[in-house]
């Protein structure tokens, strides 16, 4: 071989095996790079849990209708009330064709007087208020089962965000990567051409791979800040640098079958709880408003006290008034209002009982598609780490078959994308397999903390 050819030869080697180690060191752990600034799953979890506006509306809102049952027991509880008045009378007043002897003033006159009370109210037998009291209990269950689910939803929008990140943080390094072994590539079509070794067609194609990884890393870079902005929204924050997955994950086998999952989940999911108390209430209502048609016993206590200092006749009085009792009402007819609410609320219990077996049969549906999607997710992520070793395989041996002259530019062109798309797919695989277990706990309604601690695990650096 010519001396030239050799020089040719050892310089493209060197400088493969420079942009190797450079591509090498950009898939490096972005933790190893700047560790200080690293989130894990777990930090971003908690900044979620304290600046989650949605987690902190469902908050609000459950310590408001906490008051529900404090309003509940007030329907039993006595009322009472307090009234008072002050006037002041001017009057003219003639008499005319008199003929009694008792004595008149006639003339202008002018007066005050005052006037106050109090009255009382006890609730003795008031069935639909009993009724009430209990609703607002069933109301209150609602309300502390839609906070919980708030909080196994932030479980998952938070894994789902943060995996989104993941994903468009590999996919730029695995872009960058690609970007120097095709300019690599670039490099030596030209270089070859010029010897003379090689045609321009390898120059284009390797020019024309180049470009376009250049127009996917611009369209990376933009998926990656929309992913981090997924997070702002949830926790306030935007991130820098997230802990990535460990490369030798454990992939486990799912223990149970799916008609297990879907047992629990009929038992333990918290949307179909919600509805089975949003029956109950249903019920009670109807059993309300039937209540209405039945009478009411309440004992009642009161005491005036009226003033005046003068009047049309020239006197004046003081009139004081204590009255104790019982009050029974029969409602008799209330014009049919009575009739028709029950029978909308008849009509709402129908609907509850429809709703109860909607959200059964979601609970089913998204259990088998959680199930089916992890099952998926481990059986592709196995798959996966094979085709990479096989791509890899592929790559060393076309690159060989370039540099002995039995293969083109474009085949070694090809074997990279096949590899680099084997990792991207192979990362996707194993994040989906993440996410997948903590959205079949969520359908089945046992996602907690300790799901996202275990697979917290599975990230550099825990």
């Amino acid at each position: 071989m010519p001396r030239k050819q050799k020089l040719l030869s050892f310089n493209m080697r060197f400088k493969n095996l420079v942009l190797a180690l450079s591509a090498l060191a950009s898939l490096l752990p972005m933790g190893l790079q700047a560790q200080d600034s690293v989130l894990n799953l777990m930090d971003v979890y908690h900044q979620a849990l304290a600046n989650d506006p949605v987690l902190a509306s469902a908050l609000s809102a459950n310590k408001a209708a906490q008051e529900i049952i404090e309003q509940g027991k007030a329907l039993y509880r006595p009322t009472v009330n307090f009234n008072a008045g002050v006037t002041s009378t001017r009057s003219n007043i003639e008499f005319n064709n008199v003929t009694s002897t008792f004595p008149r003033v006639p003339g202008k006159t002018t007066f005050e007087g005052y006037n106050y009370g109090i009255q009382a109210n006890q609730p003795i037998y008031r069935k639909q208020n009993l009724v009430q009291m209990e609703q607002s209990y069933t109301q209150v269950s609602i309300a502390d089962k839609q906070y919980h689910l708030s909080q196994q939803d932030l479980i998952l929008r938070t894994t789902q965000a943060y995996f989104n990140v993941l994903i468009a943080q590999d996919k730029i390094e695995l872009i960058k990567a690609q970007k120097t072994a095709t300019l690599g590539q670039l490099e030596q079509a030209k270089m070859t051409f010029e010897v003379g070794s090689a045609t321009i067609t390898d120059v284009n194609e390797a020019q024309a791979r180049f470009d376009l990884i250049v127009a996917q890393e611009i369209a990376a870079i933009n998926e990656l800040q929309i992913a981090q902005h997924e997070i702002e929204a949830i926790t306030g924050v935007l991130p820098t640098t997230l802990a990535t997955v460990k490369s030798d994950i454990q992939v486990n086998q799912i223990d149970q079958n799916v008609k297990n999952w879907q047992q629990v989940a009929m038992e333990n999911n918290l949307n179909i709880a919600i509805q089975q108390d949003t029956l109950k209430f249903a019920e009670q209502e109807v059993e309300r408003n039937n209540a209405a048609h039945l009478p009411t016993l309440d004992a009642v206590a009161a005491y005036t006290d009226n003033y005046n200092n003068g009047g049309l006749n020239g006197y004046g009085s003081e009139l004081t008034n204590a009255v104790i009792g019982l009050q029974l009402q029969i409602p008799l007819y209330q014009g049919g209002a009575i009739s028709s609410r029950t029978r909308q609320a008849v009509l709402n219990k129908q609907k509850a009982l429809d709703d109860v077996a909607i959200a059964r049969r979601q609970t089913d549906l998204e259990t088998q598609r959680a199930f089916l999607n992890l099952n998926s997710s481990i059986a592709q992520t196995k798959a996966l780490e094979q085709a990479l070793i096989s791509s890899q395989s592929q790559l060393d041996s076309t690159t060989l078959g370039y540099e002995v002259g039995v293969r083109i530019s474009v085949d070694v062109l090809n074997a990279q994308q096949q590899l680099f798309s084997a990792k991207r797919d192979l990362l996707q695989a194993r994040y989906n397999y993440l996410v997948n277990i903590i959205r079949l706990k969520s359908a089945t309604g046992l996602v907690a903390e300790s799901d996202l601690q275990d697979i917290n695990q599975q990230l550099i650096g825990n």
